[in-house]
Parts: structure tokens; sequence; C-alpha cells
């Protein structure tokens, strides 16, 4: 039985995480929920799952949990302290990060530092703090399991192989919504539009993210740490089919793809699985009807979220922070309709132009650029 924490049960990943859960009961226990304020549906999983523990945003969102559950009731705590409380729950042996930002920075290291192995869905941490992160959880030893399914793709295949062996790695895109849409058709984009994806469905960030390319782009700096590789050996290629979730080029010329329907609940479950595969009831892909499969090169001209991201890699430091931070508050800016769609690169991008980066190898040091790139995008 593996006893798991999952960060972020409200959203997207963390409701797919627990349907993974339902799947295999008998292998799966949840000791652990933690969510924001979406305290009715958090509600419902307390009551389908039972755990132990439970966290909330705040003390009102506590109080409205309470009134909602019946029978037996779990610890519910709040707030900072309430997240890293159930990231570091002492029966849970494998963290699942679930939340949507940064915020997930200080509980993933929490949950390291406690010997929890993290089954990572929360890009951003690696991204603002990856040098951090993977150094505590090295000094740990403890796992880090990519939930992400073109950073589980890369995962399986690199399995067994030496990272010299390696030529290069070639992430997937979908391409988004606006795949072969001009600039100018862009600008016209609507929030309502940009949630559309063909292929996938997420929460409204990282869709925003998918439209944008700033999605993959986060994944960049993600892959230079999860597989210790220089920028210059990570690429992209828009594929808008989703079934090849990425590949690994090895220095023999050989290629190595990992195919399946484009369904978060395979890369969760491996995730909780690892190193073992478990059956499913989960839709099966038949490459046959598909028919034809297809690879363009990513755009940085028209989707320049993506040069960004290679960038703010490139100069490192302090800079993936304030990218992360600052491509945060341009995507909220846009939900609200105070900003364009193609205005969430200009705000990052000016942002990153007036930073002048630190060293990034101090948490507090992360965390104070992440703050100033956050005010100034905000003011922009």
């Amino acid at each position: 039985m593996k006893r798991i924490a999952i960060l972020g049960s409200t959203g997207s990943i963390g409701r797919q995480t627990l349907e993974v859960a339902a799947e295999h009961r008998e292998k799966i226990e949840v000791v652990a929920l933690a969510a924001g304020k979406n305290v009715v549906l958090l509600a419902e999983q307390v009551h389908k799952f039972r755990p132990q523990l439970v966290a909330v945003a705040g003390k009102e969102e506590r109080d409205r949990l309470m009134a909602l559950i019946s029978g037996p009731q779990p610890e519910i705590v709040w707030g900072r302290e309430g997240l890293v409380a159930a990231a570091c729950h002492p029966q849970a042996e494998m963290v699942v990060t679930a939340v949507c930002g940064a915020v997930g920075i200080e509980p993933t290291l929490a949950a390291i530092a406690a010997g929890k192995d993290i089954a990572l869905a929360n890009k951003e941490t690696l991204v603002a703090a990856g040098r951090i992160v993977m150094a505590a959880a090295a000094k740990a030893g403890v796992k880090i399991l990519p939930v992400d399914s073109e950073h589980s793709a890369i995962f399986q295949c690199l399995k067994g192989y030496r990272r010299e062996e390696v030529d290069k790695i070639i992430l997937t895109a979908s391409g988004g919504p606006f795949r072969t849409w001009s600039r100018e058709e862009m600008a016209k984009v609507t929030p309502e539009m940009a949630l559309r994806h063909p292929n996938w469905d997420m929460g409204a960030k990282i869709t925003v993210d998918s439209a944008t390319m700033m999605n993959k782009g986060l994944e960049v700096i993600e892959a230079r740490w999860l597989y210790d590789l220089p920028l210059e050996k990570i690429e992209v290629t828009v594929h808008p089919e989703s079934i090849v979730h990425s590949f690994v080029v090895f220095r023999d010329g050989s290629w190595l793809g990992q195919l399946a329907l484009p369904d978060m609940r395979l890369p969760i479950q491996y995730a909780l699985s690892y190193p073992e595969r478990w059956e499913n009831s989960f839709p099966r892909l038949n490459l046959w009807e598909k028919r034809a499969l297809h690879f363009e090169p990513a755009d940085e001209e028209r989707f320049p979220c993506l040069r960004l991201a290679y960038a703010a890699g490139r100069r490192g430091g302090t800079m993936p922070a304030v990218l992360n931070a600052a491509n945060e508050v341009a995507v909220a800016r846009f939900l609200r309709r105070e900003i364009g769609f193609l205005d969430i690169p200009r705000v990052v991008e000016e942002v990153m132009a007036a930073h002048v980066p630190g060293k990034g190898e101090e948490l507090e040091e992360i965390l104070a650029a992440d703050r100033w790139a956050r005010e100034v995008a905000c003011k922009l």
C-alpha cells in the first residue's frame, strides 16, 4: 500500500490523481489533501477518500469545510503552515505536488526534507528553484518523479541508459489552439478562446500557458534540472495530435519515443506506481485510427514566450524565477481582461529586461526575486 498526500487536490491534476487512486484502492491510500478555496469539491473528496489531514486556504474555508463534512472529521489546517503540514504528513510516503505556481516551492522542499518522494506536477518549482530542489533531493536520497506527460515520457525513455549516451531530448508541444494563427489574428484572442485547448483538459493558467507556448518554455527549464542536461540539448517540436509525448535521441542516431492518448492519468499513475506498471481501465491508444502523425518546428517569432524561456534558462540564477513570476501575473491579468493576449510576452520581456539577476543559490534570494517580479509585472 502506497500512502500519498496530494497538494492541489481540487485542481485538474489533483482530481485526476484521485481518479487513479480510486482505480487502485487496494494499492493507494490518500492520507492528506490540500486545496485552496473550493471547499465544496474538497468536502466530496474527504467523504470519498477519508484522509487523516486536510489543508485549506484560510480559517474561513476551514469553518465552511467543517460544516460540509458529515461523520468523522479529519484534522483540518490552513494557510501556508497547513500546506506544509500536508506535505510533511508522517504517514505519507509520496507527495503529489499539483498546486499551481511558485507557491509549490516551500511545501516541496519541506516534503523532501521529511524524506518524501515527490510526484512533481508543479513545474514552477524546478523553474524557479531547480538547483536548490534537486540538491535537496540528492542530499535526502528521495526521488523526484515527473508527472507532466512530456517529462514522464523522457523519464521512461531514459530508463536503463546513461546520460552521456544522450545526444538530445525533444519535447513535443501541441501548439495550442492558435498554432496556425498569425500575430494579427492572435491580437484579437479572448480568454474564452485561449481556454479552449484542442487536446487537453487542464486548469486555466496552464491552458493559457499552452496557448502562448510558455508552458513548453517552462518545461525546457524543468528538463534542464530533471535530466541534468544543458539547454542546447533540449529541443521543442510541435506535434498537433499529442500522441508522441516526447523523444530521446541517442548518440548513435537512435530515437526513442513514448506514445499514448493525451490522458494525464497515465503519467500520474506511472509516477505513483514506479518502478512497476499497473493495469487500468483507461482508454487505450489505437494508432491505426490516427492514420498520420505530424511534426513541425516551433515558431519563436509567433510565440516569443518560448524564446524568453530559453533566454532565462541560459542566463540562470534568479532569472527563471523572474520569468515564471512575471508570467503568472501576466496570465492572471489577461484572464481578468486587463491586458491582451499578446501583452503576456511583452510584460514578461519587460520585467526580465529590468531585472539584475543574482546567483539564485539561496531560497530567500529566489523568493525575493519572485516577489520583485510580481510587483513590477502588476505595475506595467
